[in-house]
């Protein structure tokens, strides 16, 4: 059983290691930064205004679709 511990002292070594290199970082602030346009009928977010302009089509079809002067900041 001499490998056994060589290996769990490996393991734990190599995860030690891992997590000073490895800082978790949070995406939220990019992904809310990277949604400029909203929905004006249920506000979900997306990138483009041509995003934006499939969603309307698609989910809210009898409503007139927003013009892109409206979300130009």
């Amino acid at each position: 059983m001499a490998r056994g511990a060589q290996k769990e002292q490996a393991r734990q070594r190599a995860q030690k290691e891992a997590s000073k290199t490895k800082k978790p970082q949070s995406q939220l602030g990019a992904r809310a930064a990277g949604l400029q346009v909203k929905c004006p009928k249920c506000f979900s977010g997306m990138p483009t205004y041509k995003l934006l302009v499939q969603h309307m089509e698609a989910k809210h079809p009898k409503d007139p679709i927003p013009p892109e002067s409206q979300f130009a900041a």
